[in-house]
């Protein structure tokens, strides 16, 4: 389905977005890099799952790109609570507790995540956090989690719980600030697992970590592409210590082709969503692995100077501001620590040439010329002036460059201006179109 918007309405929508302010309470600073188990696992998991992922995350070299995260995902818990009100771990398949599964999960250099609801009960139908948040929130830190995933199934009636979404996840973000206060610890990164219509890009920066702009995601091209459309109209909502999150990786899974896969990975990773891995390590293939482990995509997702999403630049297929699910924006860039970041997607169902002129993007400098850096061939690709033409981009394709100022451009080049738009001469002489 395709959506026109109307300029004008749109302009306004930014002007009146918040300033992001962020949880800035130490934790979460850049996304989280790891492994989350639901996608490859969904209910069968134990306590072995856990710890022989963590040790190939390691002998994979994972664990030395950076992907230091594993997190539990749902139906880990017991189908009631104790008689004292606390959540209890399946003790068949979690048979020597979280403390012990955490502290191996430490030793080796992880951190451990865990999996909670906000409602009556989770979406797998285990004991929800609603109105047990502070004592859920204890439990969680005393297990020796430092992450949680929070949830959005069951949902208390309206006069039960006498507020929105934003207040029913205030509630556990409230309950990790005052258990952080109170116990001197280290606070739980917390993230947001909201997938309904709540405009949680609004809000969830003064919330939590990281907030899911979308639903579940799924392993085909037409999922991918829907969510990279629908996260392009919200790119300003990222920023250090929150960030939309663009849910769990699938890399590896379905019927993504090889070029899809890269596709989702690089616009995942530039546009600053966590990195959750959610695919079988026992079965990956080198072709999954190289994806995983290109550092210098990863780098910009774990950029200590500039903590902004990439942004469109131009639609192109469709008009600027067009909204379409199965034909999203095609160029992209934003700021990075060495330099201008740009992401080409050939949306396509054909190879395609994809053409841009330099300055459309707002973090270049006109007459200046820019050494190109391939992100993907890992190659120094010479020196772009005014313009650049990635050829022959593959069916659902992308192309990751990296440009570097590298001084003036050179002398003579005709046009006087690369943009002719209002091109004009010291004494008053417009040059458009000359």
């Amino acid at each position: 389905m395709v959506y026109s918007f109307v300029v004008v309405a749109f302009t306004a929508l930014l002007a009146g977005f918040p300033a992001v302010r962020a949880l800035s309470n130490g934790v979460a600073k850049l996304p989280a890099l790891g492994y989350n188990t639901w996608n490859a696992y969904a209910c069968d998991i134990d306590e072995n799952t856990i710890l022989t992922t963590a040790s190939l995350m390691k002998s994979l070299g994972l664990q030395d790109v950076g992907y230091t995260h594993v997190n539990l995902d749902d139906c880990w818990a017991e189908k009631n609570r104790s008689a004292e009100g606390l959540l209890v771990p399946d003790t068949t398949r979690f048979p020597s507790g979280f403390n012990n599964m955490t502290a191996q999960l430490h030793a080796m250099g992880f951190q451990a995540g865990i999996y909670g609801d906000s409602g009556w009960f989770t979406c797998a139908g285990y004991p929800g956090g609603f109105e047990n948040e502070a004592i859920d929130a204890a439990t969680y830190q005393g297990w020796g989690f430092d992450y949680l995933k929070w949830d959005n199934c069951a949902i208390p009636f309206d006069d039960i719980i006498l507020q929105g979404t934003l207040g029913k996840y205030q509630r556990m973000s409230d309950a990790l600030i005052q258990l952080s206060l109170e116990s001197g610890q280290t606070p739980i990164i917390y993230s947001l697992c909201q997938w309904g219509w709540s405009q949680v890009w609004l809000w969830g920066a003064q919330v939590g970590h990281s907030w899911r702009v979308d639903g579940d995601i799924e392993a085909n091209w037409a999922s991918i592409a829907s969510i990279i459309n629908f996260a392009s109209f919200i790119t300003q909502a990222t920023n250090y210590y929150g960030r939309n999150d663009m849910d769990i990786l699938e890399v590896g899974n379905g019927i993504l082709t090889y070029d899809e896969t890269k596709t989702h990975f690089t616009a995942w990773a530039l546009m600053k969503s966590p990195l959750l891995i959610g695919t079988n390590l026992s079965a990956i293939t080198p072709e999954t692995l190289e994806i995983l482990s290109n550092s210098e995509i990863v780098n910009i997702n774990q950029d200590s100077v500039v903590g902004t999403s990439i942004s469109p630049f131009r639609w192109g297929l469709n008009a600027d501001w067009t909204s379409n699910d199965s034909y999203p924006a095609q160029y992209w860039s934003g700021p990075s620590e060495n330099g201008t970041v740009f992401m080409l997607l050939n949306t396509l169902d054909e190879p395609a040439d994809m053409f841009f002129n330099l300055t459309e993007s707002p973090w270049i400098r006109a007459g200046r010329q820019y050494a190109v850096r391939d992100l993907w061939t890992h190659t120094d690709n010479g020196t772009a002036v005014r313009n650049f033409t990635a050829t022959d981009v593959p069916v659902h394709g992308v192309v990751a460059l990296l440009l570097q100022d590298a001084g003036d451009e050179p002398a003579g080049i005709y046009p006087l201006c690369s943009v002719w738009y209002q091109c004009t001469a010291e004494n008053g002489t417009n040059v458009d179109g000359a």
